[in-house]
């Protein structure tokens, strides 16, 4: 019989992770918004700018989940 080797994910895990990547998400899009709104002072260029790091964010903090954060499984099993 094959022994079932998975991981459970625990609280502090998912906590830890979802914290991390709310960061890389959040940060960006807010320095941008911010920057944006303070150098042209008009609040719609900001979050315009913002919407658009906010979509760029993530789709480079959702390459870094599947690199980073999720198990692979292994293929060097033999039947």
């Amino acid at each position: 019989m094959a022994e079932n080797s998975t991981k459970k994910v625990t609280t502090m895990d998912l906590i830890t992770k979802g914290s991390l990547i709310a960061l890389i998400i959040t940060i960006p899009t807010l320095i941008v918004f911010f920057g944006v709104w303070t150098i042209t002072a008009d609040l719609i260029y900001g979050a315009i700018g913002g919407l658009v790091t906010n979509f760029i964010t993530l789709g480079i903090s959702f390459k870094i989940v599947n690199k980073k954060f999720t198990k692979k499984p292994k293929n060097d099993f033999e039947l």
